[in-house]
């Protein structure tokens, strides 16, 4: 792997500034993304007003800390333009979440929101090695999920050729790669995996392609995942993080030379890490929930977001910014199993650690009587197909899962392939079967 080490002259300013500079910029748009939600968006002011609080209080950062949340409820519940702060004709796109139930979250665009999203991706893809003329194959799904637009227009902001390939036909993903030669891809991690087993499918040897770099996201991912990745495909893994809410792909983004968290592009999206039960705002490296509040937004202002991901907050390393570290879960989705709290992130730590299984499995909940229980299914890698060896794996995983995690689990493994693949977008890494409202 071959690592393009950025000059100083490829940066931004920005990218370089004080923890001053870079604080007055904040401040000051702060304090305009504030008074613009306030005046243009019913919600906004009459949650300032109902909490006591009006844009012209913000004195300092942590006067952030004063003002009400905005969360997916809110979006919902203002479905499908009550959130937007510029009138609808000034919208020159809409995005909508990809929840599976009840009404989706819905976000706009100016052309200047277009743009700022296509200079952070741009900025995302740089950080990652990228550079002008490099070919950039997207294998994000394209459509209201913003994952395929977003990379697709800032990769061509940075003057990259786009393959806007999108998800799914895997067959055809490994094709255009041997015949194209790009030496970037865009996807989900979960994806990557199939596109390397495909590889291997067809008698490829995927870290003999042209690809150089991964920018993986729309889910989270371990450290131990980018190893499994970067083995295979003979790449750097970098990681990029967004949310439809805040703006999309390129809200935070790995730096290749480093590849020690998500860089926080500050200038556009101010991050605080909250106590999730008490909303109170935690110090810079202490775990919480992640909170966003646009800096730069026209259309849809978005003021202290919760986004539900756990993570902390930081210092800056290889830019001026700070980074969030791995996603170690979300405050909505985590599991509770018997009292104890499982995320799937723990499980796939376990599962990687183990060489006779692939980088494959699921979660299936289900509840026997008045007790929840977890039964983990995981994948043999060619080759361990003997009942005693797969007797005892099973055991092994079962026995780490209950020491390390703490929680008494059924282990099922599966052949090669067993396990049902994604065949666009995010891996299914948790089936829920216990019956609703009990």
């Amino acid at each position: 792997m071959v690592q393009r080490i950025p000059e100083p002259g490829d940066l931004e300013p920005i990218e370089r500034a004080s923890r001053d500079e870079l604080q007055a910029l904040q401040l000051e748009r702060l304090k305009w993304s504030l008074q613009h939600a306030y005046d243009n968006v019913p919600h906004y002011r009459k949650a300032f007003d109902e909490a006591g609080v009006h844009p012209g209080d913000l004195k300092s950062l942590a006067d952030l800390a004063k003002f009400p949340f905005t969360d997916k409820k809110t979006l919902r519940d203002n479905y499908p333009f009550g959130m937007f702060a510029v009138p609808r004709d000034q919208v020159v796109r809409v995005h909508a979440s990809s929840g599976t139930t009840g009404r989706p979250t819905v976000v706009g665009y100016t052309q200047k929101d277009i743009d700022t999203w296509a200079d952070v991706v741009a900025r995302s893809i740089r950080a990652a090695g990228g550079r002008r003329g490099d070919m950039v194959h997207v294998a994000y799904g394209y459509g209201l999920f913003t994952g395929g637009l977003g990379a697709h227009y800032g990769a061509e902001r940075l003057g990259c050729t786009v393959v806007p390939m999108s998800g799914g036909q895997t067959e055809k993903q490994v094709q255009l790669i041997c015949d194209f030669q790009p030496s970037i891809i865009m996807v989900t991690p979960s994806y990557m995996l199939n596109i390397v087993e495909e590889f291997k499918r067809q008698g490829l040897d995927p870290a003999k392609s042209s690809l150089k770099v991964g920018i993986f996201g729309a889910e989270p991912w371990t450290n131990a995942m980018r190893a499994t990745i970067e083995e295979a495909a003979g790449i750097d893994a970098v990681d990029i993080y967004g949310l439809s809410e805040v703006m999309g792909p390129g809200v935070a983004s790995e730096c290749i030379e480093s590849k020690d968290g998500p860089v926080i592009w500050e200038d556009h999206f101010y991050p605080e890490i909250i106590d999730p039960d008490t909303g109170e705002v935690l110090p810079d490296g202490e775990e919480g929930e992640l909170v966003f509040t646009s800096l730069s937004k026209e259309a849809l202002p978005i003021i202290r977001y919760r986004t539900r991901d756990l993570t902390r907050l930081l210092p800056p390393t290889s830019r001026s910014m700070r980074r969030m570290g791995r996603i170690t879960g979300r405050s909505d989705d985590m599991l509770i199993i018997r009292g104890v709290n499982v995320f799937p992130s723990q499980i796939e730590e376990l599962v990687l650690k183990m060489p006779a299984l692939a980088p494959q499995y699921q979660l299936v909940v289900a509840r026997d009587g008045h007790l929840d229980t977890l039964e983990v299914f995981g994948e043999l890698r060619e080759g361990h197909h003997s009942a005693d060896s797969v007797e005892a794996l099973c055991k092994e995983l079962q026995h780490c899962i209950k020491t390390y995690v703490g929680v008494s689990t059924k282990v099922t493994l599966t052949p090669p392939m067993g396990i049902e693949r994604t065949l666009t977008g995010k891996a299914r890494r948790v089936v829920d079967k216990r019956p609703k409202n009990t």
